[in-house]
This record gives structure tokens, C-alpha cells and sequence, in this order.
């Protein structure tokens, strides 16, 4: 298992979230996705990871939308990490995202095969 903690963060990470999901964290000024309860993190990706994780764990949702996330505004610690055995690390946010480090959101929705792919203009990654 290979890990990285980051003292010089990216500029942005991403998350794949529900509408319900954002709703609650405007209502709370964080965000904080169930996995933060049950694996004490929350699940993220670079931009060159989203499409593999979005098509690898939400093929055919609807209704999803993107979290883009200025690392640097995180007051949670920020893990690259790979806790699944493979090669390639994600980042990892140990604790809620302010609402004040989220610069952008956007519908995420897959394509008429149930499939995303950036490149057919379905959605957006700034």
C-alpha cells in the first residue's frame, strides 16, 4: 500500500455527488459524503481520474453532479493514497470540504449508453 501526504496541493480535486447530497451540505456549510462516516474519508479524484471513477462506480446514474475542489482551501488533511492494492493513488479527504473550498459545481450526467466520457460534452471538468 502506497500513501502520500501532500504539503504542496493541487489545485483542484473532484468528487461525484448526488443532488440530495449537495443540498444537505448547503444546508450544514460542508459537505461531508457518507463514506467520511464509514471509511473515514471522502473519495476523490484528480481530473485524468474522474471519467475512470464515474464509468467504474456510476454507470447509467443520472442525476449526479461534480464537485470541483480547490485543494488549497481544505482545512481536513488531503491523502493520495491507494488502499486497494493498485499503483495509481487518489486523493483522499480525511474529514468534511468547507463549502468555501468547492469553486464550482456541475451536472454530471452520463451519456444515452449510461457511460461518461468528457469528450461527448455531457459535462465539464475546470
Amino acid at each position: 500500500m502506497s500513501n502520500v501526504a501532500l504539503n504542496c496541493l493541487m489545485a483542484r480535486i473532484y468528487h461525484i455527488a448526488t443532488e440530495p447530497e449537495w443540498q444537505n451540505a448547503n444546508q450544514h456549510n460542508q459537505y461531508e459524503a457518507e463514506s467520511l462516516q464509514t471509511e473515514g474519508f471522502i473519495h476523490c479524484s484528480d481530473a485524468n481520474q474522474v471519467v475512470w471513477v464515474a464509468n467504474h462506480f456510476f454507470k447509467a446514474v443520472p442525476g449526479l453532479i461534480l464537485l470541483h475542489i480547490e485543494a488549497e482551501k481544505l482545512q481536513a488533511r488531503l491523502v493520495y493514497e491507494n488502499l486497494e492494492g493498485g499503483e495509481e493513488l487518489f486523493p483522499h479527504v480525511y474529514g468534511p470540504i468547507e463549502l468555501a473550498a468547492i469553486a464550482h459545481v456541475s451536472p454530471f450526467e452520463p451519456g444515452l449508453d449510461g457511460t461518461f466520457d468528457h469528450h461527448a460534452g455531457n459535462f465539464e471538468i475546470i
